[in-house]
């Protein structure tokens, strides 16, 4: 196989990745206290040597008392949280890599099976569950936070920031008229109205951060509870929601699907990251079971996952259907994958077994 379009160099704004390779986000939960520790940087220099091009950390939690629903999901605004993600981004660096941290917010989620709770209910757009609604402070205050984290990334050496805007969390919330009820500005009958939240929030991001840092959102038409569920039906509703983020200082969209060749509307063998690319102009992320014969939800099943052929991942990067390839079981059980691709060495993938999650290799 030829796989010189997977190693070409990016470049946009402040990424200057050495091929097209990204490290998906995955929680991990090994930050005590919200304190990435020293495993927590060697796991992520570990897959800087392995050649990843762009490392997306996992899930790290803004400044609002419930944003967090775990007590070992890292933060990224305590002092001492942040101290120990300078380890972290000063080891990637170090070792020729690039990263981003993703940030996150929760909204309304069950409690923990720990039974930890955070020090205040859990907030999202609308009331349900054992969630309040947000109110206008609660608003402005977490457009805040989010913009006060970006700033901490890029004052400590981060390439890019990511906003986590999918799958069920807060700012997903926002976007599904069944979890958003509001009647306010921030509510709607349509997506591209409930869309202003991200809006604002992508908003003062990038004022904190400034024109020359490239900024990523992540997005997912699928949730866990549903996984045919589409936000846009069709091209015409993923421009009205897309356009708007790319116009407020999207750069990257982060197109989450469940399995990157399959099409993303009927008429067309585009993917999501195809279409967000070929209706914003925008570079994008495709993602979802790249290297593997069974998709993430399998992880809640117990089901293993084997190594595949990544020949239809070529040839859609071959056409430049999209622009970056993010990998996730696969780098997360192995940190030199990349370097297997890159050396032909892919009869040695090992596939994806959950007891992977259990250890920072």
């Amino acid at each position: 196989m030829n796989t010189e379009s997977l190693f070409r160099p990016f470049r946009l704004k402040s990424l200057n990745t050495r091929n097209r390779f990204v490290m998906s986000p995955m929680t991990r939960s090994f930050s005590p206290a919200g304190i990435p520790t020293a495993d927590v940087a060697n796991y992520y220099k570990k897959r800087a040597e392995g050649e990843v091009g762009l490392i997306i950390s996992e899930g790290t939690i803004i400044d609002r008392p419930s944003a967090g629903n775990e007590p070992d999901v890292p933060d990224f605004y305590k002092d001492d949280s942040l101290a120990g993600w300078q380890q972290v981004i000063d080891g990637v660096l170090q070792a020729g890599g690039q990263m981003a941290p993703q940030l996150w917010h929760i909204g309304i989620q069950e409690n923990h099976h720990s039974g930890w709770l955070p020090p205040a209910p859990f907030e999202g757009p609308s009331t349900r569950g054992n969630g309040k609604a947000m109110t206008d402070s609660d608003i402005a205050d977490t457009i805040t936070a989010f913009g006060c984290a970006a700033a901490h990334a890029k004052r400590m050496g981060f390439n890019s920031v990511e906003i986590q805007g999918a799958h069920g969390y807060l700012i997903d919330q926002f976007f599904w008229e069944n979890t958003n009820k509001r009647s306010d500005f921030f509510g709607g009958k349509t997506l591209a109205e409930r869309s202003r939240f991200a809006i604002e929030v992508t908003k003062e991001v990038r004022q904190k951060v400034g024109e020359d840092f490239a900024l990523m959102i992540r997005l997912s038409q699928w949730r866990f509870s549903d996984f045919h569920s589409k936000l846009a039906k069709n091209p015409q509703e993923l421009a009205s929601w897309l356009t708007p983020l790319a116009d407020a200082g999207i750069d990257i969209f982060h197109c989450s699907t469940r399995r990157f060749w399959e099409p993303e509307f009927a008429g067309s063998n585009l993917n999501l990251a195809g279409w967000a690319k070929k209706l914003t102009g925008k570079a994008t992320i495709t993602v979802g079971s790249v290297g593997l014969d069974n998709d993430v939800t399998t992880i809640f099943t117990g089901e293993n996952s084997s190594p595949t052929s990544i020949d239809e991942l070529i040839r859609r990067m071959d056409t430049n259907e999209f622009d970056l390839v993010a990998v996730g079981r696969s780098i997360l059980a192995d940190p030199y994958w990349v370097q297997k691709v890159k050396e032909d060495r892919m009869n040695e993938f090992q596939g994806f077994n959950k007891e992977a999650l259990n250890s920072l290799v």
